[in-house]
C-alpha cells in the first residue's frame, strides 16, 4: 500500500486491473486506518477515472456473498448519496410505491455517511430485518415484492473500510460505488448521482453491461428526480432532460423535501409519506421517482407509471409492503 500511495501522491493513474487489487488488498486487512484514509483522500482532491472506478466495482463485486434473485427480474432504486442536499430518504420511499405497484425491488441500501439518514437507518428503525439469506430474502420478494439488501452483510470486504468513512463522514469515492454493487446484479436499475460527471461515467460502466438502466442527475445538483428543477436521465438508447411538468406537477422548493435534522425525524417523515398524510410537494416527489423505476421495469410512458405510482401510494399498497417486510421480520 505505501508503493500504491507514493504513486498516487505524485498524480499517477491506477489500470483497472491495479484499481481492483488495491481494493483487494484493503479488503484482506493489508493496510492499516491511516493509509485507508490516505487513499480515499486522493480521490477527494482528484476526478476517479472511468478504469479506476470498474476496477473497484469489479472487486466489491468479486468479493460480495453471492445471491441470485435473478428470476425476480428485480429493479433497485439507489443513490450516490453525497449531494449534500439532505432530502428525506426519497429513493427508499419510492421503493416501497414501486413494490406496491408490481415490480419487485431489491434495494440496496446502507446507514447514512454524508447525510442525517440513510436508509439502512430507517428501514432498521421501523424494524426491518436485514439479511443476506438467501431464503428469506426470496420470501420477502414472493410475499412482499420487496426485499433489503443491507450493504455491509453482502460486502465483508469493506470492514476495514466502514470506520475510516464514519471517522471522515464526507463523501469519497465509495458513495460512486454504492449504486453499482449491488451484490443480486438486478436486470433494471435507476441510479441517482451527484454530478453530470459521474452521470457520464456511469453511463459508460453500464453501456457495457446487459443491465436495463436509467442513470438520474437534477441539473441543480440532487442525486434523484427532486422537482426543484429539471433532470438529467441518461439510459438504454435515452438521453434527455426532464421537467416538472413531464411529472405533472410544478417546480416546487428545496425546503419542501428537506430530511430533518435527525435520525427520528426521518423516520417520523417516512411513516407520514408512506401512510398517504406528506405534503403535496412530497408525494410528488416519491410518486415521481416511482415512476421513473416503473417506466423502466415495465417498459411504459412516464405517464402511465407516474399513475400506477400514484395509485400505489393513494391506495395503501405501497405502506402495505412496509407492513409485510415487517412481519416477516418479527
Amino acid at each position: 500500500m505505501k508503493q500504491l500511495l507514493n504513486r498516487l501522491t505524485h498524480h499517477e493513474i491506477l489500470s483497472k486491473a491495479e484499481a481492483k487489487q488495491a481494493l483487494i488488498n484493503i479488503s484482506e486487512g493489508k493496510a492499516n486506518h491511516s493509509q485507508i484514509a490516505s487513499f480515499l483522500t486522493v480521490y477527494m482532491m482528484r476526478s476517479i477515472t472511468i478504469e479506476e472506478l470498474a476496477g473497484f466495482r469489479d472487486a466489491l463485486l468479486e468479493l460480495a456473498v453471492p445471491i441470485n434473485l435473478s428470476g425476480y427480474n428485480p429493479i433497485d432504486l439507489c443513490g450516490t448519496g453525497g449531494d449534500g442536499k439532505n432530502t428525506f430518504n426519497i429513493s427508499t420511499l419510492a421503493s416501497f410505491i414501486t413494490a406496491g405497484a408490481g415490480v419487485n425491488v431489491t434495494k440496496h441500501g446502507n446507514y447514512s455517511v454524508s447525510s442525517v439518514s440513510g436508509s439502512s437507518n430507517v428501514l432498521e428503525n421501523l424494524g426491518v430485518k436485514f439479511s443476506n439469506d438467501q431464503a428469506f430474502l426470496e420470501t420477502c420478494l414472493e410475499k412482499a415484492g420487496i426485499c433489503v439488501l443491507h450493504a455491509p452483510l453482502f460486502h465483508p470486504a469493506m470492514k476495514f473500510v466502514a470506520p475510516v468513512r464514519k471517522d471522515l463522514a464526507v463523501k469519497t469515492f465509495f458513495n460512486m460505488l454504492g449504486p453499482i454493487v449491488n451484490p443480486v446484479k438486478p436486470s433494471n436499475q435507476v441510479v441517482g448521482v451527484f454530478s453530470l460527471e459521474l452521470a457520464r461515467i456511469y453511463s459508460y460502466l453500464y453501456q457495457h453491461t446487459d443491465t436495463n438502466f436509467r442513470i438520474v442527475h437534477a441539473l441543480d445538483g440532487y442525486d434523484e428526480v427532486s422537482l426543484t428543477g429539471d433532470t438529467k436521465i441518461v439510459g438504454n438508447q435515452i438521453n434527455t432532460v426532464l421537467t416538472p411538468e413531464d411529472f405533472n406537477a410544478e417546480k416546487i422548493k428545496a425546503e419542501e423535501i428537506y430530511g430533518g435534522e435527525t435520525i427520528p425525524e426521518a423516520v417520523k417523515l417516512f411513516q407520514k409519506i408512506l401512510n398517504n398524510e406528506g405534503s403535496k410537494a412530497q408525494n410528488q416527489v416519491v410518486c415521481a421517482n416511482a415512476a421513473l423505476a416503473i417506466s423502466t421495469a415495465k417498459k411504459i410512458s412516464i405517464a402511465e407509471a407516474l399513475s400506477q405510482a400514484e395509485e400505489s401510494l393513494k391506495s395503501g399498497k405501497a405502506l402495505e409492503k412496509l407492513k409485510i417486510l415487517q412481519k416477516l421480520s418479527a
